[in-house]
């Protein structure tokens, strides 16, 4: 047999094995992804899951602080000395928690997180005793949880669950009942 005879051989062999390498290749860079996503996901909940905790104690006690302040609905509240002692120590907590938003979070998710934060300092003026208009205190709550929505929709879209979150209902009783 002469080489050109044996030439659609040869290149068919070095066809298949390139095919094969890259077939292969291709195949294991999937899989890398997907074990690096996966990696990413549970940390990336646990990041989101407390900081959500940390930030809704924060606007609990600053609704109960409201509610001694007579702000409206809160039914359990709390005396404001006591009561800033108890939102300095949650703001700490709650910045410290930011770090780890900020690592594993992505963009959209931080800077919805960063809106609901600054909504809930926005509520947290009115039972520091900064402002004291009824009608502000009813906005500043309507955005903490406009916010919070907001803060739930791109996390569960970073973490890939299908559908929005359940809406909030009318606020704020679904938080004003809940234990601080």
């Amino acid at each position: 047999m002469t080489f050109m005879d044996q030439l659609p051989t040869l290149a068919g062999v070095i066809v298949g094995a390139v095919g094969s390498y890259a077939a292969s290749s291709l195949t294991e860079r999937a899989r890398w992804r997907r074990a690096h996503a996966e990696r990413w996901d549970q940390p990336r909940f646990q990041a989101y899951a407390s900081y959500a905790n940390l930030l809704k104690a924060q606007l609990r006690i600053s609704l109960r602080i409201g509610a001694a302040r007579g702000f409206d609905h809160v039914v359990d509240p709390l005396d404001p000395d006591e009561g800033l002692q108890r939102l300095a120590e949650a703001e700490s907590r709650r910045a410290a928690e930011w770090e780890s938003m900020l690592l594993v979070g992505d963009a959209s998710t931080v800077a919805a997180a960063r809106t609901w934060h600054e909504a809930v300092w926005a509520v947290e003026s009115y039972a520091r005793g900064l402002k004291d208009d009824p009608a502000g205190w009813e906005g500043a709550l309507r955005r903490a949880s406009q916010a919070r929505d907001a803060f739930y929709r791109h996390a569960r879209r970073d973490l890939g669950i299908e559908g929005p979150p359940p809406p909030s209902g009318n606020w704020p009783r679904s938080w004003a009942d809940e234990p601080a």
